[in-house]
């Protein structure tokens, strides 16, 4: 494996006891994941489990008229496919990466033998379920209730939790799908939240100047994310 990229960048790999780890380690395979790039398509029979390590993957459903919105999205905290250890082997939205890096797959029917032995892996999986449940009902609650500013602050948010810089790669039109509003909105949000000094918008490219200000202008739906994804992965035994 790569000196510069490590399976342990990614809290769930990380967190494994050492022999649950070394069982695991010979099968992780670094990937690249580009912007853009689809990783699951709804309906599609899925083989591999994926942990994010420098990316972020936007879970998306896609509705028939080709607009998208944005269900939760999955960076280094978490895994993709859980659907293949919660019982089913395919998934209705679409997995499509959000912020370009890398991460690590694994053969399906080796996370589900994992998983069957019922030790921290199991608990691990199970917690970060719940948490991400928590995130899919908060993004539903936001989008139907709160502003798009309020949304695109929460988004960026959650956003820079998961890179290590202040730094964004990434257009409008990807935030607007992302969030399922109007490329306008966005424009609109992003140019007050540029104005306030917040936020430095140059094409393809956000940088975050004052993120105590993304906090105020955000709705308490990222507080909550935040706070039940604490709660849950912390001191898994």
């Amino acid at each position: 494996m790569s000196l510069l990229h490590s399976p342990k960048q990614n809290y769930l790999l990380a967190a494994l006891s050492a022999e649950e780890f070394d069982r695991l380690k010979p099968h992780l395979e670094l990937v690249p994941m580009l912007l853009g790039d689809a990783l699951y398509e709804p309906g599609g029979q899925l083989q591999h489990v994926y942990f994010p390590t420098t990316a972020i993957v936007s879970l998306l459903y896609i509705m028939e008229s080709g607009s998208s919105s944005e269900i939760a999205g999955v960076g280094n905290e978490g895994v993709l496919g859980i659907s293949l250890f919660m019982g089913g082997d395919t998934t209705s939205s679409s997995a499509v990466v959000q912020t370009a890096g890398h991460g690590y797959r694994l053969p399906g029917k080796l996370l589900k033998d994992e998983f069957n032995r019922a030790g921290l892996m199991q608990r691990l999986l199970l917690r970060y379920t719940q948490a991400l449940v928590t995130h899919m009902s908060q993004t539903a609650v936001c989008n139907r209730h709160h502003s798009i500013e309020q949304q695109l602050c929460r988004w960026l948010l959650l956003t820079l939790d998961r890179l290590p810089s202040n730094e964004l790669i990434m257009t409008q039109e990807l935030v607007a799908n992302a969030l399922g509003v109007r490329r306008e909105g966005v424009t609109e949000a992003a140019g007050k939240l540029q104005r306030a000094g917040i936020i430095r918008y140059r094409r393809g490219h956000i940088s975050v100047l004052e993120r105590s200000g993304l906090e105020a202008g955000a709705c308490e739906c990222y507080a909550v994310v935040r706070k039940e994804l604490s709660r849950l992965m912390t001191d898994v035994q």
